[in-house]
């Protein structure tokens, strides 16, 4: 586990995952937002969005949270990585704690709120095509993270190349 995307809708809890993975493995974490969003939150265009992702994952290891849903170029990313993380947790799970964290767009909202039939599916289609010989875990629930977290911390899922 030395280059790790994790994936999954607003809210669930991807960037938290992915610092507490970074601290355990000691691989930097990239938290996509920050590369893809400009002011006004302006998106990246596809093009310049597939070049920086491409000058992101030439590092040997690092974890990449981010699903940018409609805006995102995932083949960049799924093909360098070896293990893919989906965070597949409920509508409402999410929802609260996207309320709780901030305000956010329409957009998002209709994002969020489609997820797991519009954008779940052709995750799981890119990460068969890009990805196919990463290892996936899909995780549903909180009690799940917890124990692949477990897992990861004592060494059943490794974290060493």
């Amino acid at each position: 586990m030395r280059r790790v995307v994790i994936l999954g809708r607003g809210g669930s809890g991807k960037s938290t995952l992915a610092a507490r993975l970074g601290a355990i493995t000691g691989s930097p974490v990239i938290e996509l937002d920050k590369h893809f969003w400009g002011p006004d939150l302006e998106a990246t265009p596809p093009d310049r969005w597939a070049a920086v992702q491409g000058d992101l994952v030439r590092a040997e290891a690092w974890i990449m949270d981010g699903d940018l849903g409609p805006y995102d170029v995932l083949d960049v990313r799924l093909r360098a990585a070896d293990t893919v993380i989906l965070l597949d947790f409920s509508f409402w799970r999410c929802a609260w704690r996207a309320i709780r964290r901030s305000r956010e767009r329409a957009d998002f909202w209709l994002w969020v709120w489609a997820y797991r039939r519009r954008s779940r599916p052709l995750l799981l289609t890119a990460i068969a095509h890009y990805a196919g010989d990463a290892e996936l875990h899909v995780i549903r629930s909180p009690r799940a993270l917890r124990r692949f977290m477990a897992q990861v911390t004592t060494g059943q899922i490794s974290n060493r190349p």
